[in-house]
């Protein structure tokens, strides 16, 4: 295992295509009610800008030294020249990503002490430029090992564009794992990985199950057959993830906290399995070193990506 994530994985070509967001906050104390309104004053003491979304799944394979490319869309704004800066400074490729004049999915925390405050969004789902990210997938598919789709439900990731995705992969034998959003998952049918966690697992269920071993296997079976999928990756939070590949079952387990924050964990969870079965590990091995590199992200607090060297340690 060490040996895949030293050598092996700089040889690993992945394009990510979905939802790029920017995560930001404003971390501050409050001493005093406003005199304008009831509500708190926040002194700002610091700022934090973080790639989220599909852009922090890619910020994980960087950081682990795969050959990483992404296609979303990002905006002309100020929150859009960030982004963007983010992404190259980590030696993402974008020629992919697609500019437009609508606003960059981003979200604003205000933070007072350890309490969230309020939370601003900036966004607008309507009207995808499928015409020109369509082009951009099919350049970009036979020169990569595998194929991630981050669904975050901003747009990008429509019926159409998803089952052009899958439908290229499957055509040129490229690996297409998906990180799902909503309860339509007929637009990801035939990928070869879903990677839910128990919350979306259950949105496609007939009826809700408990966070048990057998229930989950038995409900990523339905899912496997109903979807025409290979396998199922369902992260269960504290619980760790099972991975169901065919006959093959693995429940992991995940190792105990003093911390455990699991913002992001399900970008660093998509980015490592997949990046495994690029480098040719199996369905299990990959599962576990996706489950080794989130047990380092939950230990921090916000939106986290793992170095190459964090893991190497770890293992």
């Amino acid at each position: 295992m060490k040996n895949f994530v030293t050598n092996k994985i700089k040889n690993c070509r992945v394009l990510v295509i979905g939802d790029a967001m920017l995560d930001k906050y404003y971390f501050g104390e409050v001493t005093r009610i406003s005199p304008e309104a009831p509500v708190p004053i926040n002194h700002v003491t610091k700022i934090k800008e973080q790639l989220g979304g599909a852009a922090n799944v890619a910020h994980n394979l960087a950081l682990l030294g795969c050959q990483t490319s992404l296609i979303a869309q990002i905006g002309l704004e100020v929150h859009g020249d960030t982004l963007t800066e983010k992404l190259i400074s980590r030696g993402i490729d974008i020629s992919g990503v697609v500019k437009t004049d609508k606003p960059t999915t981003t979200k604003i925390r205000v933070i007072g002490g350890n309490q969230q405050m309020i939370r601003l969004d900036f966004e607008d789902i309507s009207n995808i430029d499928a015409e020109k990210i369509l082009p951009k997938i099919t350049a970009r598919v036979p020169n990569v090992d595998a194929v991630i789709i981050s669904d975050y439900g901003k747009g990008v990731c429509t019926e159409n564009i998803c089952r052009e995705i899958i439908s290229l992969c499957r055509a040129q034998n490229k690996i297409v794992v998906v990180d799902p959003k909503g309860d339509d998952w007929q637009k990801y049918s035939g990928a070869n990985f879903i990677t839910p966690n128990l919350k979306e697992l259950n949105a496609v269920l007939p009826k809700k199950i408990a966070n048990v071993d057998a229930a989950v296997e038995n409900a990523a079976r339905f899912v496997i057959e109903k979807f025409n999928l290979e396998g199922l990756v369902v992260t269960r939070s504290a619980e760790g993830l099972s991975v169901i590949d065919g006959e093959k079952v693995s429940h992991i387990r995940a190792k105990a906290q003093e911390v455990f924050d699991v913002s992001g964990a399900g970008d660093t969870v998509i980015a490592v399995f997949t990046l495994g079965l690029a480098g040719k590990l199996d369905s299990e091995m990959a599962a576990y070193l996706a489950n080794v590199a989130a047990g380092v992200v939950v230990a921090k607090v916000g939106t986290y990506a793992v170095s190459r060297e964090e893991l190497l340690n770890v293992l």
